[in-house]
């Protein structure tokens, strides 16, 4: 549990203002926790809010979101403690609904963290008590509450959106952290640290931390990069950096912008990423973003997936680059991904219309005999391998697919588009063509 005395006490809750009591074998992050909300660094877009909401007559629920280190659970400490009311802080993942009742008994906020870490029946608890105003609840998420908090509680909760800390904000962060050290470093090194840390106080303050126990000449950029921890990069397979990483890559490519798609793809699999997930990504990309104006974008994507399995990471690397770059400077066309969903609109809208019966196969004699298959011109007995009949079912008009020109495209669709369309049902010649021959019988796909 995330508790101490001064915290969990109704008659001990500090007063507004009051600093907790600072241990020396506290972790750097917590000994320079701000006291009040002028020490706070950060999150200015939201400041006003907060303060408003800290000098009203009652402390209202409210839920703090964004990425690790970025203040969340700072700040709901700090308007726990401005409210002068009696606080528990809990972390969700360590204590159940029953456990939970026990620790809120006499107290007026509850601080939880992790909130999404309860399930939807778990968070159905707090909507009577937050409703009849028993208790106020400050909780933290790095989960995009859109789906991991239930509806029902997010309408009792004022949500906060905090953003990952900029590089000036870590660099007054740093700054203090090295100061409670009684030490001082140079400009250029805090910005190595607050490079390094990638929007997180806190992996900035235990970064800070290392550097105040190293030699004075390691203590510059270079001897900083040389020796400084590796620091993993954040990958969430589950969270919103998961989605927001590959909708980047793959507008990087339908944008044509490859050092763009080879950032996000560096990101991706830097940070961790299942090389099968973008592998999949970058096949769909092919069909529908460069499509006809370069078909031999999707077998490479094909191949790519194929070539990651067979090599492993972290060569693998290697042909997703290489496809990634091409997708990215390909032609692009997406008229047969429109095409589709026009067709799927016309069936969603009026339904599926019979086949036509001059082009159902006529397995059964009793088939024979209602005319399947009857009328049926087979296109190869005709110049150019085409027959003028209608395939389309009667009262659907066509026009789905319109060719763009880009790429391979007008070379595709150039002899395809002086064909002309049968608007009606024609009257059909019979099996044979104009030449006499025979049709040979339902192709390899007509069974």
């Amino acid at each position: 549990m995330l508790e101490n005395p001064r915290e969990t006490a109704p008659e001990d809750a500090p007063a507004p203002g009051d600093a907790p009591a600072r241990d020396a074998n506290q972790p750097l992050a917590d000994r320079i926790r701000p006291r009040t909300l002028d020490e706070f660094i950060g999150q200015r877009h939201i400041r006003a809010k907060v303060e408003a909401m800290a000098r009203g007559p009652r402390l209202p629920s409210q839920l703090f979101f964004g990425p690790p280190g970025c203040g969340k659970s700072t700040l709901a400490l700090l308007l726990a403690r401005l409210s002068g009311l009696p606080f528990v802080r809990v972390s969700a993942p360590e204590a159940g609904l029953a456990e939970l009742r026990k620790r809120i008994k006499g107290r007026r906020v509850l601080i939880l963290d992790e909130l999404h870490r309860f399930s939807k029946a778990q968070q159905d608890f707090f909507l009577p008590i937050l409703e009849s105003g028993e208790i106020a609840l400050l909780a933290t998420t790095t989960e995009n509450p859109s789906f991991s908090v239930t509806r029902q509680l997010l309408s009792r909760l004022h949500v906060h959106r905090l953003r990952a800390l900029s590089r000036q904000d870590l660099r007054e962060v740093a700054a203090r952290g090295m100061a409670a050290l009684g030490q001082e470093l140079p400009e250029a090194s805090l910005d190595v640290l607050a490079a390094v840390a990638q929007g997180d106080a806190r992996t900035l303050l235990n970064l800070v931390e290392y550097t105040a126990a190293l030699p004075e000449a390691e203590r510059s950029p270079e001897g900083l990069k040389a020796v400084l921890p590796d620091v993993v990069l954040r990958g969430d397979r589950d969270g919103d950096s998961h989605y927001e990483l590959a909708s980047a890559l793959i507008k990087s490519i339908r944008g044509s912008d490859p050092d763009a798609a080879l950032y996000y793809l560096a990101c991706l699999l830097e940070s961790g990423e299942d090389p099968r997930f973008v592998t999949r990504r970058l096949i769909l990309s092919a069909g529908e973003d460069v499509g006809l104006a370069d078909p031999g974008a999707l077998p490479l994507a094909v191949a790519c997936q194929q070539a990651v399995e067979f090599v492993g990471m972290p060569e693998g690397f290697i042909p997703l680059a290489e496809t990634v770059t091409y997708l990215a400077l390909a032609k692009k066309s997406n008229s047969s991904y429109m095409a589709y969903h026009m067709a799927a609109r016309e069936i969603r809208e009026n339904g599926m219309r019979p086949v036509p019966l001059h082009l159902r196969n006529a397995s059964t004699r009793l088939q024979k005999q209602w005319g399947f298959g009857q009328g049926y011109k087979y296109p190869h007995n005709y110049p150019g391998g085409w027959a003028p009949q209608r395939y389309l079912p009667d009262g659907v008009a066509g026009g789905f697919y319109t060719p763009r020109d880009n790429g391979q495209e007008p070379r595709l669709s150039a002899w395809w588009r002086g064909l002309p369309r049968p608007q009606e049902p024609d009257a059909q010649d019979g099996p044979e063509g104009p030449d006499g021959q025979t049709s040979p019988g339902p192709g390899a796909g007509d069974e």
